[in-house]
């Protein structure tokens, strides 16, 4: 089909007007709006409701049932301000057919005013029964005799200091002004509604619609609004990878010489390689070795061996003539892979006259002068450590690999700036070279949420892990049997193992009910005795202290360690044989079962204790009781990840507001695969045969947001 005509500038301006520059004079609604998003008229057409409210009909008082939302509208007979036992505003009203009492605790004095007794008002809200008959608390008041609308009234997520009347105007206003002209080619789908006729009824949809179809996002204005929003994701993620396809790298040839660093690294592992780790370093060489960018993803379960994968690539770098950089996101993991690779490489390296490189926020000026020199000058082949990496007087010779451990942990620009620290010219000396990319995630991602947000990236699993590894069985355990918890410890620590004690908070907390880190730390050091060594860890102790507590626990001069979640990746004790997890009800399922995989790391059998905490009830909720069943039930990283993201969503799953990946707003990657498909069939065709509506596609649901995916 013929790309449809390019707009008009008037009709351009309309739907993609720049943003204006802050502080330019706007008003205080406008910086609301620009907080949620909304600067184009594009952006309030898809800003779509969180819910509706029916308006449309008025009820009888003696026809409602307790427990509905009802719209009524009745005579006020008296209003007063009372004081019990706190300052509200009660007023009775009256329909003709039943009475009922309205309460509110925080109100306008105008409200006071619009309920003067003899006034006849509409009121909107839920009704409940009482003591001293029905109520309403805080409804909603109208004036009476107003038309009522024909279509539900459209609730919209806001902020503080923008209501829902002014944000439903300024919703309305965009919409009208949008254009809504169609950019998919007709002779990919023909859609039973257009996107016009779609946004106009999700916006304000006719009440003889039953309301189940609109929040399951069933009805086909809502398939037609899903499969936009993910094309424009597809072609975006395929533009991104044919934008990568036009940049070069170095292509480093594999050497595998007896004599290469990496085979000599193979020769002093003190273990084999299992099979998906030799396919996943073959995967990266192969990539290496091409001038086109790698930008891949290694993932694995926790304890799958992805350290080792790294070190392997690293060595096909260095082995090449080029540097390589490894970034973590805490001073710990990066420790961890520190003192492992340095094990590993460095007498490898020092016959090479190279060596490895620390860089950390937290060193001493003269250190980090010295490991900057080593990087600059190319004698540091390999650089680990955290967002110092990147600093701006970090400069590199000749940077060709880097890896991002626990990826997901580091913003967009982070990711970019590491990207952007490639040394050297190509060959060709047509500007500088774009190093290759290695991502890490010990979060297994589910083949959906793969497909959508990583379909720019290639794909490396290890889906084994290596031998010798024994099950870690996860008990469910109340808090009020913290006694048996103890005894578990003592016979742990009796057959010479260690012990994690995992706190949710560091101290004391008005705010949350929740056992904390310091005053578990002195139970535990009164409960087991002065034989029993203790220790505290935390994000907030100096790093110096923290290593020296890390150091002691490895060492086994600790027997149980007390911990926030700062050890909830890279750390590595194999002695260590119980996990302990405080409140493990608040805890997310991808973080308990990154917890777990701390045990179970050596050949004794290990075991994980979710400690939980009903509420009043004697139950925990819904979703705490969904997480802590799938940590019994399961203890495979993928089955974990498929049940996170039904759980939570993609956005959350991602930790997107970190990442920056833009989130799905409205697809849901666990019931919309068959949308999925089909956008991920027809973005690469369209990008080739229209590429106009491509581009005009994009703008339209991603706008800036596109950039993310570039990074």
């Amino acid at each position: 089909m013929p790309a449809a005509a390019s707009p008009s500038p008037q009709q351009k301006s309309s739907s993609a007007s720049p943003p204006a520059a802050p502080g330019s004079g706007l008003s205080a609604t406008q910086r609301a709006l620009r907080k949620l998003g909304l600067v184009r008229d594009i952006d309030f057409a898809l800003y779509l409701p969180m819910r509706y409210e029916d308006e449309t009909q008025i009820v009888k008082l003696a026809d409602a049932h307790d427990g509905d939302v009802a719209q009524i509208e009745a005579v006020v007979r008296s209003c007063e301000v009372v004081y019990r036992p706190r300052r509200q505003l009660i007023a009775t009203v009256d329909d003709g057919s039943d009475t009922c009492q309205l309460r509110f605790f925080n109100f306008y004095p105008s409200l006071h005013k619009q309920l003067a007794p003899g006034s006849r008002v509409r009121i909107r809200g839920e009704l409940k029964g009482g003591f001293l008959g029905r109520q309403m608390l805080h409804p909603t008041i109208k004036a009476a005799g107003t038309d009522l609308p024909e279509a539900l009234t459209p609730v919209y997520s806001t902020i503080s200091g923008l209501a829902q009347p002014a944000l439903r105007r300024e919703v309305r206003a965009g919409l009208a002004r949008s254009i809504l002209d169609e950019t998919i080619p007709l002779d990919a789908w023909q859609p039973q509604w257009s996107l016009r006729q779609s946004l106009h009824f999700l916006h304000y949809p006719t009440p003889d619609v039953a309301m189940a179809t609109l929040e399951d996002r069933s009805h086909p204005a809502w398939q037609r609004v899903k499969a936009e929003e993910l094309l424009a994701q597809q072609l975006s993620q395929q533009q991104a990878r044919h934008e990568r396809a036009s940049q070069r790298a170095p292509a480093l040839r594999p050497n595998v010489s007896p004599g290469s660093l990496s085979e000599q690294l193979l020769a002093v592992l003190p273990f084999a390689l299992t099979g998906a780790q030799r396919r996943a370093v073959e995967e990266i060489g192969r990539d290496l070795g091409r001038e086109l960018p790698m930008h891949r993803l290694l993932q694995g379960d926790v304890g799958s061996g992805k350290t080792v994968v790294a070190a392997l690539a690293a060595a096909l770098t260095i082995d090449a003539g080029h540097q390589c950089a490894l970034m973590a996101p805490t001073e710990i993991l990066a420790a961890q892979h520190f003192g492992k690779l340095v094990q590993w490489l460095d007498p490898l390296l020092a016959e090479r006259g190279l060596r490895v490189a620390w860089l950390t926020g937290s060193q001493k000026k003269s250190e980090r002068e010295v490991m900057t020199a080593a990087v600059e000058s190319g004698e540091a082949a390999l650089v680990i450590g955290t967002h110092a990496v990147i600093s701006e007087k970090v400069r590199f010779a000749r940077l060709a690999l880097a890896i991002i451990d626990e990826q997901h942990r580091f913003g967009v620009a982070q990711r970019l700036a590491l990207r952007g620290k490639a040394g050297g010219l190509n060959p060709e000396g047509k500007g500088a070279l774009e190093p290759h990319l290695l991502m890490m995630s010990a979060t297994p991602i589910p083949r959906t949420l793969a497909m959508s947000y990583y379909a720019d990236l290639d794909v490396s699993t290890l889906d084994e892990l290596p031998p010798g590894r024994t099950p870690v069985v996860t008990k469910l355990v109340a808090d009020h049997r913290r006694d048996e918890v103890i005894d578990r410890i003592q016979a742990q620590l009796s057959q010479g193992r260690q012990v994690y004690w995992v706190c949710p908070l560091i101290e004391e907390s008005e705010a949350v009910d929740l056992r904390n880190a310091t005053a578990t730390r002195d139970e535990l050091a009164d409960a087991l005795g002065d034989a029993v060594g203790v220790g505290l860890l935390h994000s907030r102790m100096p790093t110096a202290e923290k290593q020296d507590v890390m150091a002691q626990f490895s060492a086994g001069r600790l027997d149980v360690l007390v911990s926030t979640t700062v050890i909830e990746v890279g750390v590595d004790v194999p002695n260590a044989s119980l996990m302990v997890i405080e409140h493990a009800e608040r805890f997310g399922l991808s973080q308990l079962h990154q917890l777990r995989g701390r045990v179970g790391r050596g050949a004794a059998a290990s075991a994980c204790v979710l400690l939980y905490a009903p509420g009043e009830s004697g139950r925990v909720g819904e979703a705490a009781r969904a997480r802590l069943r799938a940590m019994a039930e399961t203890a495979d990283g993928f089955e974990i990840a498929r049940r996170d993201l039904e759980i939570r969503g993609p956005g959350e799953f991602l930790g997107a507001r970190q990442s920056g990946a833009p989130l799905l707003r409205f697809a849901d990657l666990a019931t919309d695969t068959r949308l999925l498909d089909w956008a991920r069939e027809l973005a690469p065709r369209m990008l080739q045969a229209h590429p106009e509506l491509a581009q005009r596609h994009i703008d339209r649901w991603l706008g800036t947001r596109s950039e993310y995916l570039r990074a």
